[in-house]
């Protein structure tokens, strides 16, 4: 269009013939010209071969980029995590991929649970190795649409580990806004801001400086106890595993039953430790004559082959 318009002006071609002028011009194709031009036509032509040359270049590195060197493909994963994100229900959002929201992740994906990442830095992204197969949406997550895009109206929990406490009371209170329904966990570093994330709607506040001091005081006044504690989070290689399973969860045939009948340390080497009654809130240590009945959880510990025992026996 602005070659076509610059031969009407300075030529004063007819449209049909500046439209053809400017195609065999920019096509680099070198026809004859319509008419013979004059020195302002000759200099307008000059730079607009240029100029066209230069786009044509820009446009081969960009495509080159794009076969080349993993745009396209960066593309296609983008399409494909994005309609992942449009599928996922009940979902986790963590907001933050450091040290406490990359560890939660890691927990999360042990347990086969589907989490959507929120960070702000570009870098972090993409220094993670993709294989792991995290969804991660770089973006602002104290913004509307940031949460929305995770699919916060369908998802059933979100974490909150951002390093600033007033960002984790801003997304708070979004994120209650947005989902009312929703689970917030939100981790805070000064004590006066447990108050202000209570207040904006956080379900659960977690605060890892008090949580290490406590660990390290406890590693003195209670090692034993610690020691069982770090068997059950993983530390050791002879680990034990917590698992809790609802009675809606179990196979029909073992619902209403009591722990007797259920034979559950004989059958599988799982031990039931607590029992979360509808009524009486938790049971720890629970006599063999408690009724599973509706609404109850079962707090199951055992090594992972326990575990995994129990649920294929007693786990619909």
């Amino acid at each position: 269009m602005i070659g076509a318009l610059g031969y009407i002006v300075l030529e004063g071609y007819d449209p049909l013939d500046a439209i053809y002028m400017a195609v065999i011009t920019f096509s680099t194709v070198g026809y004859k010209e319509v008419n013979s031009l004059s020195s302002s036509g000759k200099i307008f032509t000059i730079i607009f071969i240029v100029i066209n040359l230069g786009i044509f270049a820009y446009t081969v590195s960009v495509l080159s980029s794009f076969l080349f060197e993993g745009e396209l493909r960066k593309i296609f994963k983008n399409m494909k995590s994005s309609r992942d994100l449009s599928k996922m229900k009940n979902h986790v959002i963590v907001c933050g991929f450091g040290k406490n929201g990359s560890k939660a992740c890691e927990e999360l994906k042990k347990d086969k649970q589907d989490f959507v990442v929120i960070e702000s830095d570009a870098s972090v992204i993409n220094a993670f190795s993709s294989d792991k197969g995290y969804h991660f949406i770089n973006g602002n997550a104290t913004l509307d649409e940031v949460l929305l895009d995770a699919g916060i109206k369908n998802a059933n929990t979100i974490i909150t580990a951002l390093q600033e406490d007033a960002d984790n009371v801003f997304i708070t209170l979004t994120a209650r806004e947005l989902n009312p329904g929703i689970k917030i966990i939100a981790k805070a570093t000064e004590p006066t801001s447990e108050k202000k994330l209570y207040r904006a709607g956080a379900s659960h506040i977690v605060m890892p400086d008090r949580l290490g001091g406590i660990h390290m005081a406890n590693l003195i006044t209670k090692p034993y106890v610690i020691e069982f504690l770090e068997l059950i989070n993983g530390v050791d290689d002879s680990k034990l595993l917590l698992e809790e399973i609802s009675h809606e969860s179990m196979k029909k045939e073992f619902q209403n039953k009591s722990l007797r009948e259920l034979d559950i340390r004989n059958k599988t080497g799982a031990t039931i430790i607590a029992f979360k009654d509808d009524r009486l809130g938790f049971v720890f240590n629970p006599h063999s004559e408690k009724m599973v009945e509706q609404n109850d959880v079962l707090i199951v510990l055992g090594k992972p082959e326990n575990i995994e025992k129990f649920k294929d026996a007693f786990v619909a």
